[in-house]
């Protein structure tokens, strides 16, 4: 950043002062970026994982990342598995929205909460859970991907069970709210 002096005459004096301009103050950004695909519950998070370098969440991958939180709500969740009582929110990224992939998540008899369009105050990733990621991450440069996925990591690890619970009850209230409104958009909380 350069800065330069703004001269103006002081009539007073006669002399002329150079007062500099305000300051600008840029922030850095990291060049090192890594994209999260995270799906959690009431008890914290159920599946993870960082999507890797130039793919991009097409409704193929997105395919694959389905597939492999089923297996982990099988491993992680096994009284959710059982009664079939779990159910799925996402937003309306082309690759959640694609036939493909509701033709699966029928298929495997995975509910969906429907996600009214133009409604980011209902994406739980949204309002909750990269806001609180990012309080722990703000600031820090990384070198590699592979430490911005240990601190990603971490962070995610750090958040507490009575965080979650608190996200969930914002999350319903937040529904009612779009019910209430008949889906029309609304700010705030």
């Amino acid at each position: 950043m350069v800065m330069t002096p703004k001269a103006s005459k002081h009539q007073a004096s006669g002399r002329l002062l150079v007062h500099p301009g305000p300051k600008k103050i840029r922030q850095v950004r990291s060049n090192v970026k890594t994209m999260l695909i995270c799906f959690f519950d009431i008890q914290g998070i159920v599946h993870r994982e960082f999507v890797p370098r130039c793919q991009t969440v097409n409704q193929e991958f997105y395919l694959g990342v389905l597939k492999r939180l089923r297996e982990r709500v099988w491993r992680t969740r096994p009284e959710l598995w059982r009664s079939g009582e779990w159910l799925i929110h996402h937003d309306n990224a082309p690759a959640h929205t694609a036939l493909r992939i509701r033709q699966f998540l029928t298929s495997q008899c995975m509910t969906l909460v429907p996600h009214p369009p133009y409604s980011p105050d209902l994406a739980s990733a949204d309002y909750f859970l990269f806001p609180r990621m990012k309080r722990d991450l703000k600031g820090r440069r990384f070198d590699t991907v592979e430490d911005v996925i240990a601190a990603s990591t971490r962070a995610l690890n750090s958040i507490q069970v009575e965080e979650f619970q608190r996200c969930f009850e914002q999350w319903k209230q937040r529904l009612d709210k779009c019910i209430s409104s008949n889906g029309e958009y609304f700010e705030g909380d």
